[in-house]
């Protein structure tokens, strides 16, 4: 018999959907479920490597973490990745399928529905239970023709679907009623109850907020989650970056560029999360003063950043800087010479001079490198730990003349393997890898911030299990009685 399917839908993007899945995943693997995430789609160009070399949402791959298994490319067959220009790079079973205008992909859409009930059929016949997330809202009436992610699903697996609403951004009402309103008859009859996310202040005040969602909706209210501050675990979409220019300054500051189509920034979680260091996401070069070291992070679309880089004025500005510099796989194509793409594999391809700052050319090519990554670093300061991560790209960098690497791979999937990554400059002040999650491996990450002239708190704090305080923090709001409802097992 297949596994039942408990499902969150949100009453917009962003509303903690992807949270409140995470942590229901760990609260049932604590009860000793097997159980699995799946999102049929996702748009992100936050993405996670496989062990089998596939690519899956960054979310997802989390959600699996917290359910205590590897993640699987069943878990999310569908992701976008937008490039720019109205464009998106379609990513099915975890490999590229098309890259697409988004009239284009709306035209082809009814093809995948199958990918999607194939991949959830296949999670069920696994898993005790599978706990499935919805995209953006189920009621936008001029897309649900196409719906391939909300309650079309729900109503394919006949699931216990859960409505959650963000009370921090207001109109709480309108967010949970209207949506409901707005519902089919046959798919408002599979939600079993709402949640309100991310209260603040005291939820006894939104006791009678409680009785009036309860009466107007005919559906009981499972609970009121508080807000949660610096969960630690990373952000689904760059849509978050909004919310964290508000962050006070600390001791060493580092600088991201966000550039357009910025991709995996949750790279420099760790970074922020080191006491006495402040991770600033900047769009303008007068945001350099101050900053000990600037990173180029990852961007679907190297060569618009590097417009884009050069019309906002970074060109000189990064010329000038006298600090660290550090490029992240689409950043470090944008410190060397020259970028090309002949065949247009992103946008409309071109060619362009890059920063100069390294001695290295890229060109891109149709071929996609998805792997998981283990490799020694080429600096002392990193000490003699091999670090791993992984690699998302299409396009291949080349060191001009005796430029010295970065990082020695060894490892590629499960294969060992011999080949250099990545350029320092002479002086070991720039430099620049493919290698996402570097900053995630502890020697490496402080050896870097030391010769910034970090020095580490002699604090010794208790490190909590991200998961395990989340999961707790959901199980207090929302109480037994209704977990076991929820994680109910047996369909």
């Amino acid at each position: 018999m297949p596994a039942p399917v408990l499902m969150v839908v949100g009453t917009a993007s962003s509303v903690g959907k992807s949270t409140l899945v995470t942590a229901l995943c760990r609260l049932a693997c604590r009860r000793g479920l097997r159980v699995a995430p799946f999102k049929a789609q996702n748009m992100s160009n936050n993405a996670a490597v496989t062990a089998d070399g596939k690519e899956i949402a960054r979310s997802t791959a989390v959600q699996a973490a917290a359910a205590g298994i590897e993640p699987d490319v069943a878990m999310n067959p569908i992701l976008i990745k937008p490039e720019g220009q109205r464009r998106s790079q379609i990513i099915v079973e975890g490999r590229p399928w098309h890259t697409l205008t988004a009239s284009d992909f709306w035209q082809r859409k009814a093809q995948l529905w199958s990918v999607v009930t194939r991949n959830l059929d296949h999670l069920r016949a696994t898993y005790d239970l599978v706990i499935a997330e919805g995209a953006g809202s189920p009621v936008e009436l001029n897309l649900k023709a196409g719906d391939i992610v909300n309650m079309r699903v729900a109503h394919y697996a006949q699931a216990r679907t859960v409505l959650v609403g963000d009370i921090d951004r207001g109109g709480i009402f309108a967010q949970l009623l209207g949506t409901l309103m707005l519902l089919e008859p046959d798919e408002r009859s599979l939600i079993t109850g709402l949640i309100v996310n991310r209260f603040r202040g005291d939820p006894i005040l939104f006791a009678d907020g409680i009785t009036i969602l309860q009466e107007r909706s005919g559906l009981p209210v499972l609970g009121v989650v508080p807000w949660l501050e610096d969960i630690g675990l990373p952000e689904e979409d760059a849509v978050a970056l909004e919310h964290m220019q508000d962050r006070p300054s600390q001791g060493l500051t580092v600088a991201v560029i966000r550039l357009p189509g910025i991709a995996n920034f949750d790279d420099f979680d760790p970074l922020a999360h080191e006491a006495g260091v402040t991770v600033r996401y900047i769009e303008h070069p007068t945001e350099l003063s101050g900053v000990a070291a600037v990173i180029l992070p990852g961007t679907k679309h190297t060569l618009a950043a590097r417009r884009w880089l050069r019309e906002h004025g970074f060109d000189a500005a990064l010329h000038q800087f006298s600090g660290a510099i550090v490029g992240i796989c689409g950043g470090y194509q944008l410190l060397g010479q020259r970028i090309s793409d002949p065949l247009a594999v992103e946008g409309d391809g071109g060619e362009e001079a890059g920063l100069g700052l390294l001695p290295i050319e890229t060109t891109f090519s149709t071929h996609k490198q998805t792997t998981r990554t283990i490799a020694y670093p080429h600096v002392a300061w990193a000490g003699r730990t091999p670090v791993s991560g992984y690699e998302i790209h299409m396009g291949q960098s080349y060191r001009l003349r005796t430029a010295q690497p970065l990082l020695q791979i060894v490892q590629r999937g499960a294969d060992p393997t011999t080949a250099e990554d990545g350029c320092l400059s002479p002086d070991g002040r720039i430099w620049g890898c493919y290698l996402h999650g570097i900053f995630a491996n502890d020697d490496f990450r402080r050896g870097w911030l030391r010769q910034l002239g970090w020095k580490p708190t002699l604090i010794n704090t208790p490190k909590v299990d991200p998961f395990d305080r989340l999961a707790d923090h959901v199980a207090a709001a929302l109480g037994p009685t209704v977990i076991e409802r929820l994680l109910h097992s047996e369909g």
